[in-house]
């Protein structure tokens, strides 16, 4: 902003200054054009003894402005500065003529009684003066744009490798301590052998060991392109809803397709895309408060698969709208703010789609839509 504001005082003491010069310069040049028109009609009616020297430098000295000299009646008495190649060709003047008529009012030099007209154009030197503080505008607009977008594309590859370093630091921390509790759970299963009790406990026990392989695994794709794989959709959503649905208060519905319907085959890598659907079922639980309904819809044009994920929870605020997925966003006391970033992040980087606020409705609900490409 301050860069913005710094480029706009620049531009407008720059356009008042230039201005400022033009003007005194329209002024010399109306002058010397004066001055040439008066020394081209003393000429045509000195004596033929008369010493033209002075005069005649006056008329060679106007190397820059073109002008045209007309009686009462827009006859060309003479011309200067113009294309020397055209200058016997009267149309040619004649739209050179009605060029300078429009730019500004004649300048009347009178001789022996006979009025006479002089029309003229700003030199080459006054119009690119004119047109310096626009030029330099362009070029700091342009300095500001590539200025803002080096800052925001730095900015955007620190955060990157913050995110990834995180990730695969997280995914390496886990690593150990799942491979050790995979390995502890194998030899209480094999001391417990035949206890039908602990043997259920140790089954539970290993569940909860693979969720946690599976979000080692996840934190281990962050950072690196991940291989996406024709899936039905209708599965993966029935997985994860019947994940969530374990977790959720028993006052909130479950609303979502049969997989045992026609396959609906979309490209997308299962552990992320599962990642990015708790994180948005999470986020409907959260708005429910304990009591409503979250509901699935999967539907499809030419050219991308929509999923939407849809809640009757408390809505979001008009003015959050276009902030819920920026890191750091949250409305609750706990947690990071992280989870709707980072859907977004997996489904933009790596599955070259959209997520976005469909729609919400303070005490009535949000829809989060997801479109992914057809491959």
């Amino acid at each position: 902003m301050m860069l913005v504001l710094a480029g706009l005082v620049i531009v407008i003491i720059s356009l008042l200054y230039t201005n400022q010069i033009a003007s005194q310069i329209a002024e010399q040049e109306r002058n010397k054009a004066e001055l040439w028109a008066s020394a081209f009609i003393a000429i045509n009616n000195a004596p033929e003894d008369a010493d033209l020297t002075f005069i005649a430098s006056v008329i060679i000295d106007n190397k820059t402005i073109p002008a045209i000299l007309t009686n009462e009646n827009d006859d060309i008495q003479a011309s200067v500065n113009l294309d020397t190649s055209r200058i016997r060709d009267k149309d040619y003047l004649l739209r050179q003529l009605d060029i300078m008529k429009g730019l500004q009012p004649p300048i009347e030099v009178e001789s022996y009684g006979v009025k006479q007209y002089l029309y003229h154009k700003n030199s080459r030197v006054l119009t690119m003066l004119q047109f310096f503080p626009f030029i330099q505008l362009g070029l700091i607009a342009l300095f500001l744009g590539v200025g803002y977008f080096a800052f925001s594309s730095a900015r955007r590859a620190e955060q990157n490798q913050v995110w990834v370093g995180m990730a695969k630091e997280t995914a390496h921390q886990l690593g150990t301590p799942i491979s050790s509790m995979v390995a502890w759970h194998e030899h209480l299963k094999a001391d417990a052998e035949g206890n039908e009790y602990t043997q259920s406990i140790l089954k539970e026990f290993r569940k909860d060991v693979g969720r946690l392989e599976l979000i080692a695994e996840r934190f281990s794709k962050i950072g690196s392109k991940p291989t996406l794989q024709a899936v039905n959709i209708y599965e993966v959503l029935e997985q994860t809803f019947k994940y969530m649905k374990r977790r959720a208060a028993k006052n909130v519905n479950f609303n979502y397709p049969s997989a045992e319907q026609t396959p609906h085959l979309v490209h997308l890598n299962p552990p992320l895309f599962d990642w990015v659907l708790e994180n948005l079922l999470k986020n409907a639980l959260d708005a429910l408060g304990g009591k409503g309904e979250i509901s699935a819809e999967v539907f499809e044009d030419e050219r991308y698969t929509y999923i939407d994920i849809s809640d009757t929870g408390k809505g979001i605020q008009p003015g959050k709208l276009r902030t819920v997925f920026q890191p750091g966003y949250t409305t609750k006391k706990r947690g990071w703010g992280l989870g709707l970033s980072l859907t977004k992040r997996i489904i933009e980087n790596y599955h070259s789609g959209k997520i976005f606020v469909k729609e919400s409705l303070i005490n009535k609900g949000t829809t989060f839509r997801i479109q992914l490409p057809k491959r």
